[in-house]
């Protein structure tokens, strides 16, 4: 199957569901080459707009996203990718998912989760917020 990595500029977004528990983790996206060393690994590996390259979810927590699916929309434009996370979280502020925070009618956010690791130790001062 074609991924349509053209109509977004080259990339996709790459939803990323623990396939266990069905909780949504974290959104990330995919080029050509990160869906292929994705599919090599056997592990998460994204591309960085920020950085422009190539990342592997991981390489510096150690916490890792093992795949275990790889789903696509009816459009070909979207992939959901079914893990079984390594290690006690995934976002880089400490918590099991980068959906921690809920939006209120007014606009504020409330934190609705418990951190799970101490960011700092992992990313050093810089990454932690």
């Amino acid at each position: 199957m074609e991924i349509d990595f053209q109509k977004s500029g080259g990339l996709v977004p790459a939803i990323i569901q623990d396939e266990r528990s069905g909780e949504v983790l974290m959104l990330g996206f995919m080029n050509g080459d990160s869906l292929a060393e994705t599919r090599r690994l056997g592990e998460v590996v994204f591309f960085s707009r920020s950085r422009n390259k190539l990342w592997k979810k991981g390489e510096s927590s150690g916490h890792v996203l093992r795949v275990r699916e790889i789903r696509v929309d009816c459009d070909a434009d979207a992939l959901l990718v079914r893990v079984e996370p390594v290690g006690p979280g995934v976002c880089h502020e400490g918590y099991r998912s980068c959906f921690f925070r809920a939006l209120g009618a007014d606009g504020d956010a409330t934190i609705i989760a418990v951190r799970t690791f101490e960011p700092e130790k992992i990313y050093g001062q810089e990454k932690a917020r």
